[in-house]
């Protein structure tokens, strides 16, 4: 069992050592995204911007943020292979301390959708990358915005339910 635990927590550091790099990389890149005299961000065009903002954004952009947001996707090609990976491995080595079924099936399932999140991650940067070439969209915005929603979704409820757990077994343990 301890060659089980020693690989998730192996898979876990390099992958949060992958995520790490290219966020600082990404977080550098960011410092570009100027839209005439208003920042925009990643995550505006991903959950909260409408798709008037979406289209002005892809539309009215300049060099060289238009250079900065291109480079920005490609390097989160990298970062996904860092992070959906990385939240996995740390579903299943909280799971490996975990000795109840219903809370080791969930983090089992989280850890086992984690690549859907990175396919729907995969897919909503080809959207963008897509747009940029050709900024018109039509109807498949709601499709975007439905695929970035559960992408953050299913990410955002294996990392939570890891910490969660561990905090509760550890609050346990210290009684």
């Amino acid at each position: 069992m301890q060659s089980f635990d020693v690989r998730w927590r192996s898979l876990f550091l390099f992958c949060l050592g992958i995520a790490v790099a290219t966020t600082f990389i990404m977080q550098w890149l960011a410092s570009d995204f100027w839209l005439d005299d208003q920042k925009f961000s990643i995550l505006g065009l991903e959950l909260f911007y409408s798709k008037r903002e979406v289209i002005d954004v892809l539309t009215q952009i300049k060099q060289p943020a238009k250079i900065a947001l291109n480079y920005q996707l490609i390097f989160d090609f990298v970062f996904m292979t860092g992070v959906y990976p990385g939240i996995a491995s740390l579903c299943m080595m909280v799971r490996g301390k975990i000795y109840n079924a219903a809370p080791r099936n969930i983090l089992f399932a989280l850890a086992m959708l984690q690549p859907v999140a990175w396919a729907f991650d995969i897919t909503e940067n080809i959207f963008l990358l897509n747009w940029m070439d050709k900024p018109e969209i039509g109807s498949e915005f709601s499709t975007y915005h439905n695929i970035v929603a559960v992408k953050w979704l299913i990410a955002l409820a294996g990392i939570f339910t890891s910490i969660v757990l561990v905090i509760f077994k550890k609050r346990r343990r210290s009684r």
